[in-house]
């Protein structure tokens, strides 16, 4: 291995979504959205209507990629792609496992498209787990699902002993999640965003936060802390790439803004949860371009980059360079995914 500073695990992103990999530069949606709603509907619900397997085989491998060049080496993920579910979760399991990376896969439930969209999705997270794939079943949001849709991906996540992955009052839309989720949570399930719910919300599981995601979309500040008697809390990326370091310093600098007096030991700590939900990446080894791994440098020392990175034994980072894949390739080839992408959104209505 090069001469480096810090060791540490490998990070884990506690929620992505690789199939944004490829969004960036998408046409720009028919109308300038209003609020969360909006978004949803105009961008990402018209971008997942839009994917097919081949651009969904590029954007993991960019994804994972990128994950692995910003030293996180576990990721896990949560997907959508109505038009290809059948098989869209190997391809993701795939993708992830040339580059190196670990992945836990789920495909989102939801009703948008009816009874057998949601039949299928369903059906797509069985498939997988029932094949020996590691990962959860996934719900979109309660807000997108009916009642019985939610029974049902909490039963089979209990019949393959995996929890539910699923978004939770991340914006008013689902402002009523904790209701319609009473009774069917237990402490293996992901509970993404949380920004609306109540203090004393009574559901089990982690918390996973995603402060820049959160930001972006302007719905308001999770304060995470609130939970920290309650739940776990780990951290994700809801998507904006997986540069776990950069997203503790937006965690942190946002908390900050919240209350002038908290240190970064608790954003740190929401970070070092992710090891919790995929244990093996504890195993891994990052060699980091800085010194220290103490969270009072690393919240205020942009740049920091790994190095090199050791999963399973082999080495997967050599002097901040992929060895499994050409990098290079990888990126033409997605940008050429990204362009059918383009194409296939200003087809869609």
């Amino acid at each position: 291995m090069s001469e480096g500073g810090a060791t540490t695990p490998g990070l884990v992103c506690s929620h992505h979504h690789l199939y944004s990999a490829l969004a960036r530069g998408m046409p720009a949606p028919p109308r300038t959205p209003g609020g969360f709603a909006e978004i949803l509907e105009l961008v990402w619900w018209r971008l997942d209507r839009a994917l097919d397997l081949e651009m969904l085989e590029w954007s993991a491998k960019l994804g994972a990629l990128e994950a692995l060049e910003s030293g996180c080496t576990a990721i896990v993920d949560h997907h959508e792609s109505p038009n290809a579910i059948d098989g869209s979760l190997d391809v993701i399991a795939t993708a992830c496992a040339e580059v190196g990376v670990r992945v836990s896969c789920c495909y989102g439930v939801t009703d948008r498209h009816g009874a057998d969209g949601a039949r299928r999705g369903l059906a797509e997270n069985e498939r997988y787990l029932a094949a020996g794939g590691q990962g959860c079943v996934g719900v979109h949001a309660s807000f997108t699902c009916t009642d019985d849709t939610l029974a049902a991906a909490a039963d089979l996540a209990r019949r393959y002993d995996v929890g539910v992955h699923i978004h939770v009052a991340e914006g008013p839309p689902d402002a009523d999640a904790a209701a319609r989720l009473a009774g069917l949570c237990d402490e293996r399930w992901l509970l993404i965003h949380g920004v609306h719910l109540p203090t004393d919300h009574g559901l089990a599981g982690t918390i996973v936060h995603n402060p820049r995601s959160n930001m972006n979309n302007a719905v308001g500040y999770a304060d995470p802390s609130r939970f920290a008697e309650s739940n776990p809390i780990a951290l994700g990326t809801d998507g904006i790439g997986a540069d776990m370091l950069d997203e503790f310093r937006v965690a942190y600098a946002r908390l900050r803004e919240h209350d002038v007096t908290a240190s970064p030991d608790p954003p740190w700590e929401w970070l070092a949860e992710g090891w919790e939900l995929m244990p093996d990446a504890r195993s891994d080894t990052v060699r980091w371009s800085y010194p220290s791994a103490d969270p009072w440098h690393l919240a205020y020392t942009p740049g920091v980059h790994p190095l090199d990175i050791t999963i399973d034994g082999e080495q997967v980072l050599a002097g901040g360079i992929a060895t499994r894949v050409d990098a290079a390739e990888v990126r033409a080839k997605a940008a050429e995914q990204a362009q059918r992408l383009f194409a296939a959104l200003d087809e869609l209505d």
